[in-house]
């Protein structure tokens, strides 16, 4: 379980202001886990960029924490931080969706699983509602925010430790949001999955 509270160049969770962050959640977190907490907070005061219009593009959880903004891929990044810097595990799971209704075009979707002692792995999607997706924190049902339904769709196996390589390199070569937005990473292999 050591991998999965690893702070890493992107799990920055020693940054002085994820801890500060971390430990008023947990100070707050009142009826509510830890964990939901930290979900609920980045899943509502994290906007998620497409969302909102905001064109930054980040990726280490404190560069999020400082812009408040993130593709799905970086809100994943900020709430990994967040607990683990709370001491609880948290990894990173990505689901391939197609990015129009017709499949021709896949990306992956970034969200987390965090360990509940009462229910193992715990996929959590901190994307953030609007209308037509919504998420919870709600275990042991899962509330993410898409469905794999259309050909070439999967919800990939495994908890990584750390974010997918692919997924980094291109929040780090794309600075640009409008190319990012035309880059988006997709699995790897994919032909594998159809």
């Amino acid at each position: 379980m050591h991998e999965y509270l690893a702070a890493t160049p992107v799990i920055d969770h020693q940054h002085p202001s994820i801890r500060e962050l971390a430990a008023q959640l947990a100070g707050e977190a009142g009826s509510d886990s830890v964990a939901a907490h930290c979900f609920h907070w980045v899943r509502d005061r994290i906007r998620h960029s497409i969302d909102h219009g905001d064109h930054h593009v980040t990726v280490a959880a404190s560069d999020v924490l400082q812009h408040g903004t993130g593709l799905c891929y970086a809100k994943s990044h900020l709430l990994a931080a967040l607990l683990r810097a709370n001491g609880i595990p948290c990894g990173f799971v990505y689901q391939r969706l197609a990015t129009d209704e017709s499949g021709s075009k896949f990306c992956l979707h970034g969200l987390n699983a965090v360990w509940l002692a009462e229910y193992g792995w715990y996929r959590i999607d901190p994307r953030g509602d609007r209308s037509g997706i919504s998420t919870e924190f709600h275990p042991p049902e899962e509330r993410l925010a898409f469905r794999t339904e259309l050909p070439g769709e999967k919800t990939l196996d495994g908890v990584l430790a750390e974010p997918l390589p692919i997924v980094v390199a291109a929040l780090r070569k794309y600075q640009n949001f409008a190319e990012l937005c035309r880059n988006l990473p997709d699995w790897p292999g994919a032909e594998s999955l159809i």
